[in-house]
Order: C-alpha cells, then structure tokens, then sequence
C-alpha cells in the first residue's frame, strides 16, 4: 500500500457514502480543505454539511454529530484518534485526511495522510485535493483552493515556494485549468497585491535588508534613489503588481547588492509567487499569500464558514465580512506586536518567551509571535503563552522560529509534543510553528522543560553550536 492507495481507499469510501459530516480546522488549511472536499462531495449528489473546531480535543468533541454520516476530519484526526475510541466511533464511520504526525490506536481508522510516506511538504488542503481529483478528474478549478491551503500552512516558506507533488501535481492542474499563474523568481515579499510599494519592503523582514527592513522611511527614500515611480498623478500609491517587470529588476538587483554589502545572503531574496487572474487587481484574492491571510482572519475571528463561501465565489456580502475581518485582524495583531515589543521577553539559553495573560485571543498569539521575532533575537525560537477562555485550568502555548533556525536543527512540533506530553498536555504542528495545550500550573516547569529539549536538538544537529 502507498500514498496513492489511500487517496483510492478515501475516494471510494466518500463515493459510497449516503450522507457526509465534514469536521475541519478553522485556519487557511482547514477552510480550504472544507471548502474542496464539500464542493467535491456536492458534485457526487451526496449529502454533505460541515463543522469548524479551533481544536480537536475533549471539550469539542460534542460538535462531531453522532448519526450515521461519514465523519471526514480534515487538517486534524491523524494525532487525536484515541478521541474517536473514546467516543466509540468505528472504522466506517471515520475518515481522516491530514498532515500531522499520525497517533497508533488500536482500531484501523482509514486515513489519507501524506507524512507518513515523507512527503512533509503538502498541506491537508493538498492531501484533500488528490481526494477529491481521484474522484472525479474535472475537479481540477479546485487545484487554485489547493494552492492557498498549502502556501497558508507555510508549505511554501522554507523553500521559498511550493514544491515536490504539491507543485508538479497541483500548480500544474491550476496553471492548466487557467485560473493559476506562476512566477519563477518574484521577489520574495508580502503584499504584493494591496500594500504600496516601500511598505511591502519595509514589513518584509525575510531577508532582512539593512536600512529598509522595518523601516517605512528608509524603504520609500531607496526606491525615491531608484527613481522608481511610487504614485499615479493622483496620488495614489502603486503596488508591486502594477510596476514594470524593468523596474522590479532595478528593485531587486538594488536589494541584492544591499544585501552583499552587508555580508547577507541573497537566497531568500527571490521566491515562486501563485497569482489568481480571474480575481480583481489591487485585492488581498489576487495571490496565495494575501488570500491565506484572508481567510486566517475569517478563521481566527470565529468565522471560517465565511472564509468559505468566498472559496466558493461569493464576493458579495462574505467577501464583505471578510475584509472588515481582516482589517480588524491586522489592528489587533499590531497592538499585540507592540504589546510584545513593550513588555519584553524573558530569554533562556535557547528560547525567549512571555506570557499575555488572557490579554489577547488564543488564536491569534502565535501570528503576533512570528512578527515580533524580526524585532527580538531571530536566532532563538519564541514561545508565548495565554489564558484559554473555555477552561481556566488550560494554557494555550504557541511557538515561532525562523528558516534559518530549523536549519541548524530544530524542531518545534517534536518539541511541544514531547514536552506537552509530559505534563498531560497536547501539542502539535510544524517544525517551524507549533502550539500546545497544557495544565495552567506546569507553565514554568514546561518552559524549563521546552528550553532542555531545544537544546538537545542543537547540540544533535550541531555539536558546537554553543
């Protein structure tokens, strides 16, 4: 048995199903799984609706509905199947498509999970894709979905764009089907579609350009040097799409020498960009990334379903909703930034961390996490810690380190998980991101505990590095 005979076992037991329940993650990933498989399902006639959970866990397994449906779990299940024992849910009422770390339990739940056959470079938004491909080859406009799904889950970030059957199976349906194009070697920034132009520059941090990087000013004085036109007559401000490819080649051969001149790499300057033509210029829909945000905004702010009705097309009233979301979002994460920046972190030998009390939502912490690493110490990783609402004796952890870190051997999820695991907790995600859930009174103890493990990792993956 392979990978592709468990997207053939997935396809079938879907195809043979009378009614389905799809029980999804509320980020980019999990909405745009939802939003594949269920168009998918409806395509086959089939009964289908839907549920979003922040996390799988006992406290929401309640939502999972106990009737006859297929129970499909995207983008979770593969590390929480000792739930669906406990709730005595069997084999046949259980499918799970994921690319987490997968948990050994007794019962044989049919899954779809890529990790296991070393493909750690596909979300569960591509995972669902193959699915719902095998189940009917004209599925292939939902490839763009997919596309936003994996760039959301920072498929794309390490290696500066998507790659292995992601990008020969996926992007090349979306580039056939027409409503993906690609560019090769883009410049490697966020907000290409909606930021002006020296902002782009400035908030990008990944590579981190002296003199422009976090600085607003700098960034607009260097293209001014360029004498790059940075407003309409009117004065209204251009983004990067809207510039000549000429002049994207004076910004980016500029940033490169910048780059040398201080003894920086330039590899991370240029990255494989994904662009929607068939979406509106000047919108956070008109590339992978800005979309990603979009719907993360929608997630994170309890409403994934309006994520994806716009996956489905609506861009009326969700589309709506969704940007003031976003709007929202991007105020509340810049407050929390700055909360961060303010308050300041305690660092240990291999990690710096806080605690924000029940200050900001737990959804959002780790995305705050990320962007304050730019502006701490980016050579060791950030955990930061918050109250969870629904249970006072529950800590939310989350965890961000840089590219540059993970390549000197560190692991974030291995080490939440493990450490999670000693205190009766749970944690999970991505070398470079991950979160956990632990007891409220083992928070000191498990920092010391996530400091050890990191260290570890260090000293196997480099036994100088201190």
């Amino acid at each position: 048995m392979g990978f592709s005979d468990d997207v053939d076992a997935a396809a079938e037991q879907i195809r043979a199903a009378e009614e389905i329940t799809i029980i999804s993650h509320i980020d980019a990933d999990g909405i745009s799984c939802e939003a594949i498989l269920s168009q998918a399902i409806s395509r086959q006639e089939i009964k289908v609706k839907s549920v979003f959970v922040r996390q799988l866990e006992p406290l929401t397994m309640p939502q999972v509905p106990s009737d006859s449906s297929l129970k499909v779990f995207m983008d979770l299940g593969a590390g929480q199947q000792n739930l669906f024992e406990e709730h005595c849910l069997t084999e046949r009422e259980v499918l799970i498509i994921d690319h987490h770390v997968s948990q050994q339990v007794k019962r044989q739940y049919t899954q779809v999970n890529c990790l296991p056959y070393g493909i750690d470079r596909m979300s569960a938004a591509g995972v669902a894709y193959l699915v719902a491909k095998r189940m009917d080859s004209a599925n292939t406009d939902l490839a763009k979905l997919a596309i936003i799904g994996n760039v959301g889950d920072m498929m794309a970030r390490e290696k500066c764009g998507l790659v292995g059957m992601v990008r020969t199976t996926i992007v090349e349906d979306g580039i056939a089907h027409g409503n993906v194009e690609v560019r090769k070697r883009d410049l490697n920034c966020y907000g290409t579609a909606t930021r002006p132009l020296h902002l782009s520059l400035a908030y990008n941090d990944d590579p981190f350009v002296k003199g422009i990087s976090n600085n607003p000013e700098g960034a607009r004085q260097f293209l001014k040097r360029l004498g790059i036109r940075q407003q309409t007559e009117k004065g209204r401000w251009y983004v990067w799409e809207e510039i000549s490819l000429e002049e994207k080649r004076t910004i980016i051969s500029a940033l490169a020498e910048q780059l040398i001149a201080n003894g920086e790499k330039t590899d991370r300057l240029f990255a494989e960009s994904y662009a929607f033509p068939d979406e509106q210029p000047r919108t956070p829909l008109r590339n992978a990334q800005e979309y990603a945000t979009l719907l993360n905004a929608c997630g994170r702010w309890s409403k994934p379903q309006v994520g994806g009705a716009i996956l489905r097309g609506d861009r009326g009233t969700a589309y709506r909703d969704a940007e003031h979301m976003l709007n929202n979002h991007r105020a509340i994460i810049r407050n929390l930034l700055q909360f961060i920046l303010d308050t300041g972190v305690k660092e240990l030998e291999n990690l710096q961390w806080l605690h924000v009390g029940g200050r900001y939502p737990d959804t959002i912490v780790g995305i705050g996490a990320g962007m304050a690493l730019s502006k701490l110490n980016n050579k060791k990783p950030i955990l930061i810690m918050c109250e969870v609402p629904e249970d006072t004796g529950l800590t939310k952890v989350s965890m961000r380190t840089t590219e540059r870190v993970v390549e000197r051997g560190i692991d974030l999820q291995q080490a939440l998980s493990d450490a999670s695991a000693e205190y009766g907790g749970g944690g999970g995600g991505h070398k470079i991101a991950a979160g956990a859930y632990i007891p409220k009174i083992a928070e000191e103890e498990f920092v010391i505990r996530v400091n050890r493990i990191l260290g570890e990792q260090f000293d196997k993956a480099c036994p100088a590095h201190r």
